[in-house]
């Protein structure tokens, strides 16, 4: 039922009664802004208002289920071993297993096609759904609509929205069955509305980009996305490695790429005794969790995997599962327990600092990943002080005394 033909139900219903009682979880302040934020950006867009009624029916108010969710992700909340001990498990990697005996002539076929590792695509797979399990069962239309409206991912939610709406009015998938994530990942393996848009193929050939019934057609539309990101074949996403006695810790950090030859000339070794591949693929060195903990050189292809997922710890986990299907085994080195001597407020404080310094740490979360190790090593090459990557209180004072 559209909501013009709703509102003159209403309106009706005034001229017969003397008082209307509106729906107990209605939001007016949420159902103003849909009609005059969003709607004049979908029009613009070449959306009509017939669509629009029905991609809004019987939304009324925001989810806080999704505001709650956005706030809490755990690649971006969790320390990577943290992350890494709940996204690879053993029930995760034998599943990973029995789907590639399963899938091996699609695998196969959509290997040679697109050059993607099958142990990338079915990594990508488990992780975002589970192998098709958990697809996501929250409105796509009233999560973005919700992003769009209030919290810190409102350019998205807008952004989002416009495609969603292109993918109802190119008749893919209907409004009442549009489901996803609390982000709007759709499908197997969790595509956004404007990725889908843009990656999205057709590999059964019967005339629909089917992510959300088609295995086929998402693990195929996976590996073009992961193609046209960057990826190579003749190189993996990295390896878990082992640092020379004396290493140069200035050399850690993607503003160091080198061919992995330079590197292994340099003394780093893979930490499973192996030898490299891929001499003349560029890598860099990185620390997850500080120099402490695993360090890692990691191929173009790490990035490629980050371009599906802006988290190192999200890239770190599928290449690992990926590995961990191949056969290899866990890795090597223990992760480091994280406690710092810095409040929350003085850890963000420290990640402004850099940023302001020209040393980029990524974001300013209070969170910290590879790009903030990476930043304070560089900020301590050039101020002059001992290498050893950490943030602490000492080090913000001498960023407040010298920044």
């Amino acid at each position: 039922m559209s909501r013009l033909l709703i509102n003159r139900r209403l309106f009706i219903a005034v001229a017969l009664t003397p008082v209307l009682v509106r729906p107990a979880l209605a939001d007016p302040k949420f159902e103003a802004f849909i009609q005059n934020s969003l709607w004049p950006r979908l029009k613009a867009a070449g959306i009509s208002r017939a669509l629009f009624e029905q991609g809004f029916e019987g939304i009324t108010e925001p989810d806080p289920a999704v505001l709650k969710l956005a706030a809490n992700q755990p690649e971006f909340t969790s320390t990577t071993g943290e992350y890494l001990s709940k996204a690879v498990t053993p029930i995760r990697i034998a599943t990973g297993n029995s789907k590639k005996v399963e899938e091996e002539t699609l695998l196969s076929a959509i290997e040679k096609k697109y050059g993607v590792d099958r142990h990338i695509l079915l990594a990508i797979w488990g992780m975002e759904s589970n192998f098709g399990k958990d697809k996501g069962s929250m409105s796509v239309i009233r999560s973005l609509a919700t992003l769009a409206y209030s919290g810190r991912r409102k350019d998205y939610g807008n952004e989002q929205l416009v495609a969603a709406f292109k993918i109802l009015q190119r008749g893919i998938v209907k409004p009442d069955n549009f489901k996803g994530s609390w982000a709007a990942a759709m499908g197997h393996t969790q595509f956004i509305p404007a990725s889908y848009l843009s990656y999205a193929v057709d590999w059964t050939g019967d005339g629909r980009r089917d992510i959300w019934n088609s295995r086929q057609d998402a693990l195929a539309s996976t590996a073009n996305y992961l193609a046209k990101a960057g990826w190579k074949s003749d190189r993996p996403w990295g390896w878990e490695v082992i640092l020379p006695k004396g290493f140069n810790k200035a050399l850690i950090g993607r503003s160091h790429w080198r061919p992995v030859a330079a590197w292994q000339d340099m003394g780093v070794k893979r930490a499973d005794g192996e030898k490299f591949g891929s001499l003349k693929a560029e890598a860099f060195i990185m620390v997850p969790q500080g120099v402490s903990g695993p360090r890692f050189l990691v191929t173009r292809n790490f990035l490629a995997i980050m371009d599906y997922n802006l988290s190192h710890s999200y890239a770190l986990a599928v290449g690992h599962l990926a590995d961990r299907i191949r056969g290899m085994g866990p890795f090597e080195a223990a992760w480091p327990e994280v406690n710092f001597d810095l409040s929350f407020e003085q850890r963000v404080e420290l990640q402004k600092r850099l940023n302001a310094l020209g040393f980029q740490t990524g974001g300013s979360d209070g969170r910290f990943g590879a790009r903030t190790y990476e930043a304070i090593l560089a900020y301590q090459k050039k101020a002059g002080l001992p290498l050893d990557g950490r943030p602490s209180l000492k080090l913000l004072v001498h960023l407040q005394k010298n920044g």
